[in-house]
């Protein structure tokens, strides 16, 4: 879709949400600690959002389809490839080049 293309060649990080969702608020929370200010997309505020559900879901974005998470214009996935990421220490190195100067 159109949308998400643009979307995450516009910013370096982007997060596919829903304002409801608490998957979605831990990993925005978890970027933010980290320095870094993602685009958050609320898809439940946007009228194609469903549009965009269903073309995420068609990119590999499993049940359920958000938080899903862009970085440099690449799906890095939901919530469990995120924290696993951030685990295994992978993350950072991933984020480092979008860190705010602090």
């Amino acid at each position: 879709m159109d949308k998400i293309e643009t979307l995450t060649s516009e910013n370096a990080i982007v997060v596919f949400s829903k304002s409801t969702c608490c998957l979605c608020y831990a990993v925005t929370i978890l970027f933010k600690e980290l320095g870094v200010e993602p685009l958050i997309h609320e898809l439940d505020h946007d009228p194609e959002g469903w549009e965009i559900e269903k073309a995420l879901v068609n990119q590999g974005c499993n049940s359920p389809p958000v938080p899903a998470v862009f970085i440099g214009g690449k799906l890095v996935g939901s919530t469990n490839e995120v924290m696993s990421l951030h685990l295994r220490g992978a993350l950072i190195p991933l984020i480092r080049p979008y860190q705010s100067l602090v």
